[in-house]
Order: C-alpha cells, then structure tokens, then sequence
C-alpha cells in the first residue's frame, strides 16, 4: 500500500518512470537501426564530425590486442588524455590522466604505472566494459580544459551538462558536477553533484547529491545560487540540433564546456536516465506532452528558442 500511495504521487507530479519512458517515448520515437550512432562513441565522432559539430579531439583508437603493445608509449607524449570504452555506459571505463610530465602517466597527484595503462585498453578490447560484454574498441580523446567560469563547482574534473531533447526541442537539463566522492567524475551514482537548470537562463535550480538536496559543492562551499552556464543559448541550439544529426526523437545530449573551444559534444545516449527530473524538482511528463503538441519541421535554434521561453523556473 505504501509504494502505490508513493507511486500516485509521484504521477501526479508527471514524474515518468522507467517502463513509461522505454515504452511511451523511447520505443515510440527511436527508430532502433539509429541505435549505433548514439551507442558507439566512436560513430558518434564521425557523425558529428559530418554535421559540423564540434568534440574532444581523437588522439586514437585502439581496435586490436596488438596495437596495445606501445600504447602507452605513445600516449607518454600527449600532455594528457581520456580512455574510454566506444561501447560502454554509465561512465564504466574511462581512464582519465591529467599528466604525463617525464612519461610518467598521472590522475591527480597519484601515478599510474606504464602497465596499468596497456592493461586498461586490454580490459576495454574485451568487452569488459561494454553493453552486453562484446569486444569493443578503445578511444583515446585529449583532455577537456573546464571553462574557469565553472571552475568554483568543477570538483577537480569538467562537469557535463545533460539536455534531455524530445522531438528536437530540448526539455530538461541538469549540470553533473564531479566531487572528491565521486572520483572527480561526472556520475551521479558515484557520489557527483547533479544541478537543474533553468532552461530560460541556464542558472541552477537547486542541487542533489545521494538523492539528498545540497546547496553548495561539497568540497569548494560554492555555492549553487551563483551558478549559471556560460554560453546557455548556442549550448541549448546545439543540444537541439542533435536530434537533426541523428533522428533520434527521445535524446540524451552530452555537452561540456571548453576554456578554449567552448561547447563540446561529448555523447549522445537512447535511452537517457531519469535522474534528471530529481536534479529538478519536477517531472518530465507535463514537458513532453507540451511539446508532443508542437509541430515539426522548425529549425534547432527556434526550437531552442521555444523551449527556453516555454519551461522558465524559479533559480536558487
């Protein structure tokens, strides 16, 4: 009786649960052959390479056990890097080294030996990581500099922005802040900070950490009412125009922000979580019924424009 009580009020609050979203939006609007545009890291790169959309430089794929032999080698000459699983989800395999001064490899201020770095391309090869265990391909990527405006809520990592884009208009958004808990990565169930933004401005809405309410970054004290993403408008457009690139009418968008470059995609995803809508304090329901009444055919930057002036909220 109590999780049917709790369940009603949360439908009431339009909040969408897993089996709703997978099959009212996922399956309804994601035509599955697209599926490998989105679940391959590497496809995505071309793809957005194609449609002029800018992400982390490649340094290198790694696609055979043999060509782990050396890695490591030539990495000790980039100044830094991020190896990832093309395949993988959840943030399960990157590799982040933020040094590599005198060919000693280092995340932070711990080092981590020659072999730990072949060891890992290896584990990644064979599908450790992967959806559903299959071989897999490594991707080598240069690091992300975090653009200083958001370096008070940084955690030591770059944070992420998710835009949830239904139809092409974007609906939701949250900012991942990593955390000394989390690693310094993105990920919300390793202890990151998620912040819901205001599709208006860009300026947070309020912070969750361990699905508890939080108003500062745990580690700096800064605190989240002064927070706004620089740049909100063209990430928003961005973020729109991915539906255009891939087809894909229920979207997960990936972006951060560079010091030099500005926004970057970093990955799209099929099958975005639903966190978000805690990040935000509402659920995802009203938006998406809004927007199902909306017609198609309108340029990403009006979309953007539209979803900007249609979903304002109140910021901390």
């Amino acid at each position: 009786m109590f999780f049917w009580r709790r369940w009603k009020r949360l439908a009431a609050r339009g909040v969408v649960g897993m089996n709703r979203r997978n099959i009212r939006y996922v399956g309804a609007y994601n035509d599955r052959r697209l599926y490998p545009l989105v679940d391959d890291k590497r496809r995505t790169k071309e793809l957005a390479a194609e449609h002029g959309v800018a992400t982390p430089s490649l340094l290198a794929t790694v696609e055979t056990q043999f060509q782990v032999r050396g890695l490591s080698r030539f990495l000790a000459r980039q100044s830094g890097f991020a190896m990832k699983p093309a395949r993988g989800s959840g943030g399960k395999g990157i590799l982040v080294v933020t040094d590599t001064a005198d060919g000693v490899f280092r995340r932070g201020g711990e080092v981590i030996p020659a072999s730990e770095i072949e060891r890992h391309a290896s584990n990644i090869l064979s599908g450790l990581y992967s959806l559903g265990g299959t071989p897999d391909v490594a991707v080598v990527e240069g690091l992300v500099t975090c653009d200083p405006l958001l370096a008070e809520w940084s955690g030591g990592g770059v944070p992420d922005i998710r835009v949830v884009v239904f139809r092409g208009y974007p609906v939701m958004a949250m900012l991942r802040l990593g955390t000394t808990a989390s690693g310094g990565k993105a990920n919300l169930h390793q202890g990151a900070v998620g912040v819901g933004l205001d599709l208006a401005t860009g300026r947070a809405v309020q912070g969750v950490q361990f699905d508890r309410p939080c108003y500062t970054h745990p580690d700096s004290g800064a605190h989240f009412g002064e927070l706004a993403v620089p740049g909100w408008e063209a990430l928003l457009a961005e973020a729109a125009a991915c539906y255009d690139m891939t087809g894909l009418g229920y979207l997960g968008v990936d972006l951060v922000l560079d010091r030099d470059r500005g926004p970057l995609l970093l990955e799209l995803n099929a099958r975005p979580g639903l966190a978000i809508q805690m990040t935000n304090g509402e659920g995802l329901k009203p938006r998406l019924d809004r927007v199902e009444a909306e017609p198609a055919g309108r340029p990403a930057a009006e979309r953007a424009e539209w979803a900007r002036a249609a979903f304002p909220r109140t910021t901390l």
